[in-house]
C-alpha cells in the first residue's frame, strides 16, 4: 500500500434537502505528518461513532483507483458537468491509497508503516450523507454493486503517518476479504 494523500476534516454542517445535518465527511489532504492515535487522526473528526469511528474504525482507507468510476458516475447522472477531477478526501476517506483493492485485502491483515501499525477491521458501508456528498440519492446503491467501499482500519501501534509512505501488508488469517464482508452485508440490497 502506498498512501497518495492524508486528508482530515472537522465537523460541519451538510445540507441534505431541507434538512442540516452535522457530518464530519468532508476531508481535504494536508501536506503534513499526521500522528495517529487509537481513535483516528489527529486533528480529523468522525460525528456518528457508532457508524464510523471508534476503536475499530479509527481511520478509513479508500483506493485511489475507484475515483474514475465515481467521476463516471456523477457525469452519467448529470452532476458533474465538466468532468472535473474529484479532489482526494472526497468520498471521506483519511488515506487516499495506491494498494489492496477490496478483494485482496482481508479482516485482520496488518499494515506497516514506518512507524505505525494499522488493522483491517471492516468495509466502509454507505449512508445517507455519502449520498449527498456525491450529488445523487442511488449512490449508495452504485457503491454496493461496484462493491469499492474501501476500509476501515484500527490503529494497533500508534505513530505517524504522510503522503508518500509504503506499507508492507502482514497477512491475518484470511478468513474474509472485505469484499466478502461487503458483499454480504449488501446481498439483500442488490437483488
Amino acid at each position: 500500500m502506498h498512501i497518495r494523500s492524508i486528508n482530515i476534516g472537522t465537523a460541519r454542517r451538510l445540507r441534505v434537502g431541507e434538512r442540516s445535518l452535522l457530518t464530519g465527511i468532508g476531508k481535504s489532504p494536508v501536506q503534513r505528518a499526521v500522528p495517529a492515535g487509537p481513535l483516528g487522526l489527529q486533528g480529523d473528526e468522525q460525528v456518528e461513532l457508532s457508524i464510523h469511528g471508534g476503536l475499530q474504525k479509527a481511520v478509513y482507507a479508500y483506493p485511489a483507483v475507484h475515483y474514475a468510476f465515481w467521476q463516471a458516475q456523477r457525469l452519467e447522472r448529470g452532476v458533474s458537468l465538466f468532468d472535473e477531477a474529484l479532489p482526494p478526501g472526497f468520498v471521506g476517506e483519511n488515506l487516499t491509497v495506491d494498494g489492496p483493492l477490496e478483494h485482496e485485502i482481508f479482516v485482520g491483515d496488518e499494515l506497516h508503516f514506518p512507524d505505525c501499525v494499522l488493522r483491517v477491521t471492516a468495509p466502509r458501508e454507505p449512508c445517507s450523507k455519502f449520498n449527498a456528498v456525491m450529488g445523487f440519492a442511488q449512490a449508495g446503491r452504485a457503491m454496493a454493486m461496484a462493491g469499492c467501499c474501501g476500509y476501515y482500519l484500527a490503529v494497533d501501534q500508534p505513530g505517524t503517518l504522510a503522503a508518500g509512505q509504503t506499507a508492507t501488508l502482514v497477512p491475518g488469517q484470511r478468513g474474509l476479504s472485505i469484499a466478502q464482508a461487503f458483499a454480504a452485508k449488501f446481498a439483500k440490497h442488490i437483488r
